[in-house]
């Protein structure tokens, strides 16, 4: 495979909420993400797909969010995405951020020392699990840049996703496939926790795959990840893991155009990996001031867009005004 087909680190990750409208709140106004994107779920088009990101949305910033209608509260346990990460410039932006949950009551834990990183646990009103690790030492992966017009100063503000926690029972034969099929490379372990990383590397390239034989096996639905994507180049880099994952026997969705951006779904045992491109991304049908304001809808669904409007429960984010 061609270095540059070679995945590049960490470019999104898709969750369940139960309440979209909350959801938006508790990322603005508290962590201080922006609203990049208010869309439609492109495979059930009555369910919004929202997407929060650093100031552009930029590849390897972005968490986006699911709310299916009539689904019940996920339950965790083992072979699941059990806790997202986000990256902060430094130590001191987590004790920013542990006062501010403090302030905003936020479930929380103290902050601890992880390979090396110093990071801070915390749970959104769903019970989603994250955490925020710094970035004071951190090398590889380039961050994004800081929400200019959100709450939280920008020297302490979310600017990328971090390592992203995956739990499996079967932890030899998924860290297998994550080496020999994947690229990624095991640089670190503490018990039942190794860290691995792809391309560059560094908080926005990492995965932390822990082996729990004990848990029950995790259900899907809302507080509970859907599936992590990783960055590629381009459309023809799609098309290399496209055959290889032909070639391994692996079931995919084949190329999938997002307008966003493109993918291609695989399922790795338990959990749904997305490939998807850096480009085009975010910017395009929106103007920079007004980004997440309005309902954006791929090409596709425009002649939809009554039908969807009056379907789905709006809710403001406009901001432009504040």
């Amino acid at each position: 495979m061609r270095k540059q087909d070679q995945l590049l680190g960490v470019h999104h990750v898709t969750a369940m909420t139960s309440d979209v409208e909350r959801n938006y709140h508790f990322f603005t106004e508290i962590l201080g993400m922006r609203l990049v994107k208010k869309t439609v779920n492109q495979d059930d088009i009555y369910t919004y797909h929202t997407y929060f990101a650093d100031d552009l949305g930029s590849p390897g910033t972005t968490m986006t969010f699911f709310d299916f209608h009539n689904t019940d509260r996920g339950s965790k346990g083992t072979n699941s995405i059990t806790r997202t990460g986000f990256r902060v410039p430094s130590d001191a932006a987590l004790d920013y951020y542990k006062k501010r949950f403090e302030t905003f009551d936020v479930k929380h834990e103290a902050i601890t020392t992880e390979f090396g990183k110093k990071v801070l646990r915390f749970w959104d009103f769903d019970q989603q699990s994250y955490q925020l690790i710094s970035d004071e030492h951190n090398q590889g992966v380039k961050a994004g840049i800081p929400w200019k017009q959100g709450p939280v100063p920008e020297e302490f503000a979310i600017y990328g996703l971090g390592p992203v926690e995956i739990s499996v029972s079967y932890f030899a034969d998924f860290k297998g496939l994550l080496e020999n099929v994947f690229g990624f490379k095991a640089i670190d372990q503490e018990g039942n926790r190794t860290l691995l990383e792809v391309g560059e590397g560094g908080n926005g390239a990492e995965i932390v795959l822990v082996e729990d034989t004990t848990s029950p096996q995790a259900q899907q639905g809302d507080g509970e990840v859907h599936h992590v994507a990783f960055r590629l180049a381009d459309r023809q880099s799609l098309a290399v893991w496209q055959e290889v994952f032909e070639n391994l026997g692996l079931a995919n969705s084949g190329y999938v155009d997002r307008y966003y951006f493109e993918s291609l779904y695989v399922r790795v045992g338990h959990i749904l990996f997305e490939l998807a491109t850096d480009e085009p991304g975010f910017m395009g049908d929106e103007p920079y001031e007004t980004l997440g304001e309005k309902l954006s809808l791929a090409p596709f669904l425009e002649d939809q867009r009554a039908m969807i409007e009056k379907a789905i429960k709006p809710f403001d984010t406009t901001r432009s005004h504040n």
